[in-house]
């Protein structure tokens, strides 16, 4: 790993912890018993550029943050970052998916992996199926898009020239 991109994923996993410990109160929507922090899937989404390592310990991040703020439940769903980010990373870098490709393939892992570890805490079928696994794959979507703004904005600046990221071999969104 290039030492310019192991900095990117410090810093992605510093977002990824300060987005739920500082901004949680200001980005979260709380519809009992589903919580969504909007922009929390952000850093860990970007940490899929940089393959699957960085993806890993972004999404680890992600974990810390929310067990500090919100506990184990909400911390046990954001665990959940940590496979679908490490398995969108390898997405890109061994099957040369786009960016766009390996959002919309985690998708699926991404809202039932959520809707399944919560129900070890007592949520009922409905409530972890529904309303966890329906608001995670909205929230996925929110904060998908957000990313690729993101991403795009670091590519026209040009920021992202000279890193070694995994986009499906080129500079394209959706292939």
């Amino acid at each position: 790993m290039k030492t310019r991109n192991l900095v990117y994923g410090a810093l992605l996993t510093a977002l990824a912890l300060v987005i739920p410990i500082s901004f949680g109160g200001y980005l979260r929507i709380y519809i009992p018993p589903f919580s969504a922090t909007l922009a929390s899937h952000v850093p860990v989404f970007l940490a899929m550029l940089l393959g699957p390592f960085a993806a890993f310990f972004v999404g680890l991040g992600s974990t810390v943050g929310f067990l500090i703020i919100m506990g184990p439940v909400i911390a046990a769903r954001a665990a959940v970052h940590i496979p679908v980010a490490t398995v969108g990373a390898h997405l890109m870098k061994t099957r040369r998916f786009s960016f766009l490709m390996a959002l919309l393939v985690v998708l699926p892992l991404h809202a039932v992996g959520e809707a399944l570890i919560v129900i070890p805490f007592g949520f009922s079928l409905y409530d972890a199926g529904v309303v966890v696994g329906v608001g995670t794959a909205l929230h996925h979507i929110l904060d998908a898009a957000i990313a690729i703004g993101v991403y795009r904005l670091l590519l026209k600046s040009g920021a992202l020239d000279s890193l070694e990221l995994f986009s499906g071999g080129g500079q394209s969104i959706a292939r």
